[in-house]
Parts: structure tokens; C-alpha cells; sequence
């Protein structure tokens, strides 16, 4: 995966702009890039079909501290939960949509050879986790 700048926020950028074209290439559809709200960000939210899909994306340049999937602790999936009951109640309309939260992992790359990508879908339940269901 090549980057335009040397920073993490074109590097973040890069690995973004990834996901996006697989996902696309894959039928999705993107809806929103980079919601912000006071809970954070949601990098990429899109549809899969009628199913409503918000995307975290991580890049580890390195293993040493673990993989891209390893990084997101349980805080931030819980203010990916909070960030998306915000984005929800901004967009009623969507509110009958099933849902579901991906990870796209990217790990290694520049330099480090060439990068493995992971596309974890349904990384948790978002019925339950965000009306409580479960």
C-alpha cells in the first residue's frame, strides 16, 4: 500500500482510501467518510444491500504491537457504538436498517513487504449493542 505523505494522517489517509476502493469494488455503497461527532470518528459508513455497515479501519505498519485487528480496544468499540447512535438519530431515515460493524485491518507494507488485509465483518451485533436487545 503506497502513501502520498510520510505522516500518520496520510498514511491513515492511504490505508482509508484502501478500504474504500475494496469495499466499493466489493458492492458497497458509501454513504458518509470520517463522521464526526463528540464520541469520535467513524471512518467509513456505507451499505451493503439494505444493510447499513460502519466501518472501523486500522493500518499497523508494524507488528510489534500487535495487529491492525488486535488495536481496536473494547473503549473504542464502545464509542463506535456511541458515535453510531449519534449518526443514527442525525439520520431517522435510517433507522430501520439492519446493521452491522466491520473491521478492514491492513498490516505491514511500505517497506515491511507486501501488506496483509483483513476484512472482518460483524465485528459485533449492532441491534443488540445499540437498542439493547441482547
Amino acid at each position: 500500500m503506497a502513501t502520498a505523505g510520510t505522516g500518520p494522517a496520510d498514511t491513515g489517509r492511504a490505508a482509508e482510501d484502501h478500504a474504500l476502493a475494496t469495499l466499493q469494488n466489493a458492492g458497497l455503497r458509501l454513504l458518509q467518510r470520517n463522521f464526526r461527532c463528540r464520541f469520535g470518528e467513524i471512518d467509513l459508513i456505507m451499505r451493503d444491500g439494505n444493510v447499513l455497515v460502519f466501518v472501523e479501519v486500522r493500518h499497523r505498519s508494524s507488528a510489534r504491537f500487535g495487529s491492525a485487528a488486535e488495536s481496536v480496544t473494547y473503549r473504542k468499540l464502545q464509542r463506535l457504538l456511541a458515535a453510531a447512535r449519534i449518526y443514527l438519530g442525525r439520520h431517522p431515515e435510517l433507522g430501520d436498517c439492519p446493521m452491522r460493524f466491520d473491521l478492514f485491518g491492513i498490516d505491514g507494507g511500505a517497506g515491511n513487504g507486501p501488506p496483509i488485509i483483513q476484512w472482518h465483518r460483524e465485528i459485533m451485533s449492532g441491534e443488540q449493542e445499540i437498542f439493547g436487545d441482547g
